[in-house]
Order: C-alpha cells, then structure tokens, then sequence
C-alpha cells in the first residue's frame, strides 16, 4: 500500500498547490488557459521527442503489450459507444470519454508505480510507447473530424497534423531519430529536459485551477462519470487479467505487471487535450480526480492479489 500511495502523493500535491493558486486568484485569471496551451505547446511536446527518440520500437513485441493494448482498445470503444449512444456526446468529446475510459496515467504515475512495485519500469515504457504511437493520433484525429469543414480540406488538416500539432509532430520527430539510431548531443538534449521536466507540473496545477469551476453536472453527467471511471478502474485491468491468463497465457509477474498497468488510472492528458480544443472540460477533470483516487485503492488490492 506504502509502496502505491508513494506514486500518488507528487500528483495531489501539485493538484492542491494549483487549486489553492487558483482559489486565490495567485497568478490571475488566464493563468489555467494560459498553463493548459504551455503544457501542451511546448512542454508535453519536448517531454514526448526525448522519450519517443530514446524508445525501442522493438518492444511493442512483447506478449504481455498485446495484451495491454487490446484491454486499451477494448475499453476505448466502450467508451465511445457510451458517449455516444448513452449520453449522445458530439464527435470530439466522445473521443475524449474514451480517451477518459482508458488511456492510462503512465508517465508521473506509472513510473513511480512500476519503480516501487514492480521494481522494473521496461513494461510501463513500453505501454506508453503504444499509447503515444497509436491511441493520441488516434484521438486527434477524431477530434479534428468533428469539426464542420468540407470533406476535402478536413482530411487535408488530418494529413497535416504531423506539422500542425506540436505532440504528433514531436512524437513523430522522436521516432525518426529512435529508427535511425541518432544519438542526440548533450546541447539539445539539456533544454529540451528542462522544457520537458515542467510538462507534468503545468498540467497538473492546471488541472487543480479548474477544481475552482462550479461542477455543472446533472444526473446523466454524475451517471457518466460512474461509467466511464468504472471502465478505468475496474473493467480495464479485469480485462487485462482475463486476456493475459486466459488468452494469451501469462501469468506471475508478467501478468502482474499488465493487470497493475491496465488499472492505472485516467491520465491529465485527456484534460489538456478538452482544454486545448475547447471541448467539455467538467468530464476529464472530474474522471482523472475520481480514477486517480479510486485506483489507490484497486492498485493496492491488485499488488496484494498478484505481486
């Protein structure tokens, strides 16, 4: 229990320090909009080329990813036939409910879990290489669908994302030079560390400014949120489990390693990408706190059950 509680003590911490900024008016009133475009301009963007150009493609091999991936996918298409079917989400923010569903928190808190837990972080590097390579641009893409242009120029503007969209292109520049085996030298390396170093930071204060919003949900909205963290902190990891014994044969700290990293809970990024394309907010902020407090617990029946 220790051993969890310590991976989520820096993401409440920084969440209260920016609910208190914002509570206080510290930093002014365009301080969250202002902290959200940073994050996403600049520093995920650095933080994703530095990790995407040090990554082994060559991982995404492994078994126990398969089975990551396909409880990913699994519960990402649940959760856009629910924001849709159920709650009649527009086109964009049903890919943000999936998004919310099941894209795990696999940087400031899977490390620290995997470090502390599984004593070995080249599964959870290995999860978010596939969900940096396949399930953003997947997102992105649904979300510039949604917006109302001719089919022409729409699947124009999707094609230019890669040069449009700082955290594609930069995801897509760090795999270039992973796939041709370039070793960056030490003078782009350090500022694009410090630039990186403050993505979390930044998305995590601004996530704790918008604590100060009045919640507007209705009963669908609270029924919404039941569902979609339901799906992120139980369905995922069960499913993870049952594919991993079942289907594909894992077991001991194999499958311990995929069940701990399916139940991670929902990361900020899904608040950042709301915010950055102004879309619903309320949804992401509410389920990455809920997930995010709930998985403490289901984290720690999950290391008890199998570690």
């Amino acid at each position: 229990m220790n051993s969890v509680l310590s991976g989520f003590l820096p993401i409440w911490a920084l969440t209260a320090c920016g609910w208190g900024a914002g509570r206080f008016r510290v930093l002014g009133d365009q301080a969250q909009h202002v902290l959200g475009r940073f994050a996403f301009t600049f520093a995920m963007p650095s933080l994703l080329f530095l990790t995407m150009s040090r990554s082994h493609p060559g991982e995404l091999a492994r078994p126990g990813v398969a089975v990551f991936a396909l409880s990913l996918v699994a519960v990402f298409a649940a959760g856009l036939l629910v924001s849709r079917w159920m709650f009649r989400r527009k086109r964009g923010e049903q890919a943000i409910g999936a998004m919310a569903a099941s894209y795990v928190n696999s940087a400031n808190l899977g490390i620290p879990v995997a470090v502390n837990v599984l004593h070995d972080t080249s599964f959870i590097v290995a999860a978010a290489l596939f969900q940096m390579l396949f399930i953003t641009p997947l997102i992105l893409v649904l979300i510039e669908l949604d917006v109302r242009r001719a089919a022409r120029e729409r699947w124009t503007r999707i094609l230019q994302l890669p040069l449009r969209n700082p955290v594609i292109g930069a995801s897509a520049a760090g795999l270039t030079i992973a796939g041709l085996g370039l070793r960056l030298p030490a003078e782009v390396v350090s500022p694009l560390q410090t630039l990186g170093g403050a993505a979390v930071p930044c998305a995590l204060f601004a996530l704790g400014m918008s604590l100060n919003a009045r919640a507007q949900a209705d009963a669908d909205g609270r029924a919404e949120r039941m569902i979609l963290v339901g799906l992120k902190v139980a369905a995922q990891p069960l499913l993870a489990y049952a594919l991993g014994r079942w289907l594909f044969g894992l077991d001991g700290h194999a499958l311990f390693a995929v069940v701990l990293c399916a139940g991670l809970p929902t990361a900020q990024n899904a608040f950042i990408f709301a915010s950055e394309y102004s879309l619903d907010t309320e949804l992401p902020r509410d389920t990455v706190l809920l997930s995010t407090l709930l998985s403490m617990v289901s984290l720690s029946l999950i290391a008890w059950q199998l570690g």
